[in-house]
């Protein structure tokens, strides 16, 4: 028995008609086992620092469960019908589903952020700021990778059977059939959001990575494939978007209201003062409070939690409260800047491979954009610059852009408060020296704390000096201030449990905790006089991709035809958030009026009406 199907290739060394059964049995039942195991430890990993309860609670959720399991089984069988062999499938197998696994088991415990289909688009990156963090082995990789050598050697020594021909063909057929009819399911919102929703047993259901989780993390991951290809929305056609965006005309810029532009999205910047929590032992934002006395300021409620800086980024310089991929050639505010005769360049004291800027900022219609690699590297010595660099570069490249007779507008980002912080050395001085050190946290917390408020003070010191120079600049400049997310504070957000920062986004007030950055809209008095306005005031809350509306209305810009089209649900449903909640008349809801169900329906087809439609060709190769 041992010799015919521990080891043999071939249902002929077996001399019964028993024994051949056995043999098939025991091939067939360890193949589809060990590709469950896949599914199975890819769960394991699925939930990253949270409760391992989710998982254990996948066994009350059959359909769930099934839909985690089924891709390694189909690739395997796939696998092993082109390659006939058994170990190898299993092997290629578990390498993909695992890897991803663990891929996503970091980025949850790091940044609360799952891994997405389109997150492999930008792999280079991936691996380069893995070397940011530090990575770990804890029981549950490691389980994950025993388990994988196991069922690797034991395919390799006891299920040696190649199939025949036709088997092999069958096996392929089977998979590709299967997936095919699979693909509308695993795609399907209705399935996702109703058929498998479950989200009794995460703690907040409106958090858009917790959602994610809470179906696994094979199948979101597969299903995350509708938001990695451009799909319409509902009601889409090419005739009534251009109809609806037809309504309005492009207008240009008053050349005596052509004022320079610099506008910077702060690394993780917030305003902690607005909790009451830390105690401070300076007031490190003195100047950010005086700089919102003397301006328009108020809250920015981001996609994005301790990540995806580019979400806050690109949604602030399209419009587009959904991106797309940004392959091409896209409409921007930039194009738009460009068109009216401005120099449009940025900087980023970072890497150009760091979401594909150095190509999507070209995209986006920045005539020359300022990375490490192009500029910063002389003065780092090939690292990235932190703001005691950037802010004074960044004067540089403002007289330089303005020594000329074209207006100016500069988009730039900074890199100096991306966490994560250092928890047992202080970056900025000494422990204590920005957050009050009375034991009210433990001595992690205090260095992530004070890492984070020196930072803070630093970057504030040199908005004091940049507006300082603006103030006595005899050229116009309106600056735009905001930050991407809120910042990372300890793994599994533990700094802000101590600090008691309420995050529960079931609330208006959580959520708002959870997503909220500051913006500030400040202009030189020179700028006030050609605009004929004191820049000064609240705002109200905000998605990003309404930002540039409010600078153009504060500067009395009327601005392309999209902008126009959108102020409309820009005063009415100023945030449309991906979680799938709007802030509808100042209240968070998820059921919209009527009237507002029409305003972001009209919104979405006009938005990817001008993600797919590029309207500034005749811009190529005029300047």
């Amino acid at each position: 028995m041992r010799n015919c199907f521990l080891f043999s290739r071939r249902p002929e060394d077996c001399w019964s008609s028993g024994r051949k059964a056995a043999f098939w049995g025991w091939n067939w039942a360890w193949v589809l086992l060990s590709a469950i195991g896949i599914g199975f430890a890819s769960l394991l990993m699925a939930y990253g620092p949270y409760a391992l309860r989710l998982v254990l609670g996948l066994l009350d959720r059959p359909l769930i469960l099934v839909l985690n399991l089924l891709p390694p089984v189909l690739l395997m069988a796939l696998l092993w019908g082109l390659t006939g062999r058994a170990a190898l499938s299993f092997f290629i197998t578990a390498a993909l589903a695992l890897g991803l696994s663990a891929g996503n088991y970091f980025k949850l415990t790091f940044r609360d952020d799952p891994v997405m289909l389109a997150d492999l688009f930008l792999l280079k990156e991936v691996g380069n700021m893995a070397g940011n963090y530090q990575l770990f082995l804890d029981w549950k990789l490691g389980l994950g990778i025993v388990c994988a050598l196991c069922g690797l050697v034991f395919l390799l020594f006891f299920v040696r059977w190649r199939p025949g021909t036709r088997t092999r063909f069958a096996l392929v057929s089977a998979a590709v059939l299967a997936a095919v009819w699979l693909t509308p399911v695993y795609l399907s919102d209705t399935v996702y959001n109703v058929h498998t929703a479950w989200y009794e047993r995460i703690p907040n259901r409106w958090s858009s990575t917790q959602q994610y989780i809470a179906h696994g993390f094979l199948y979101p991951f597969l299903h995350s494939a509708a938001d990695a290809f451009e799909t319409p929305p509902d009601g889409y056609s090419e005739e009534r978007a251009a109809l609806m965006l037809n309504a309005w005309e492009n207008a240009d810029i008053p050349e005596e209201k052509k004022v320079n532009v610099v506008a910077i999205m702060l690394e993780a910047y917030n305003d902690f003062t607005k909790f009451g929590v830390p105690e401070l032992a300076q007031d490190v934002y003195q100047v950010w409070h005086e700089l919102e006395a003397e301006g328009y300021s108020g809250n920015l409620v981001t996609n994005i939690f301790a990540g995806g800086t580019v979400d806050s980024e690109r949604c602030f310089l399209t419009g587009f409260a959904s991106l797309g991929q940004f392959r091409g050639q896209t409409n921007s505010y930039p194009w738009y800047f460009r068109e009216q005769g401005y120099t449009v360049e940025g900087m980023h004291p970072c890497f150009q491979w760091f979401y594909n800027r150095l190509n999507i900022n070209a995209n986006l219609g920045f005539e020359d954009y300022f990375f490490v690699e192009n500029y910063f590297e002389p003065m780092t010595g090939g690292g990235v610059a932190m703001d005691d660099i950037f802010f004074p570069e960044l004067i540089k490249k403002y007289e330089e852009g303005t020594a000329g007779d074209k207006p100016y507008f500069n988009f730039s980002v900074t890199y100096q408060g991306h966490g994560p912080y250092d928890n047992n050395i202080c970056w900025w001085g000494e422990k204590g020296d920005f957050v009050v050190d009375d034991g009210t946290y433990t001595e992690e917390e205090q260095y992530i704390l004070d890492n984070y408020f020196g930072s803070i003070a630093n970057t504030n010191r040199h908005l004091k000096e940049l507006t300082d120079y603006f103030r006595k600049d005899d050229e116009p400049v309106v600056l735009v201030l905001f930050g991407d997310h809120n910042p990372w504070m300890g793994d599994g957000n533990s700094v802000y449990a101590a600090m008691g920062i309420d995050l529960n986004q079931d609330t208006q007030q959580g959520f708002l905790n959870y997503y909220s950055t500051p913006y500030l809209i400040w202009a030189n008095e020179a700028a006030k006089a050609a605009l004929g306005n004191d820049f000064q005031g609240e705002g109200p809350d905000m998605g990003p991709y309404f930002l540039m509306n409010q600078v153009f209305e504060l500067c009395g810009w009327e601005g392309p035809a999209f902008l126009q089209a959108t102020n409309a649900i820009a005063d009415t449903i100023p945030v449309v958030h991906t979680t799938g909640r709007y802030l509808e008349n100042g209240l968070l809801t998820n059921d919209l009026a009527p009237e507002g169900e029409a305003l972001v329906q009209d919104y979405r087809i006009l938005e990817f009406y001008q993600r797919n439609h590029f309207a500034y060709s005749t811009l190529n190769g005029k300047e």
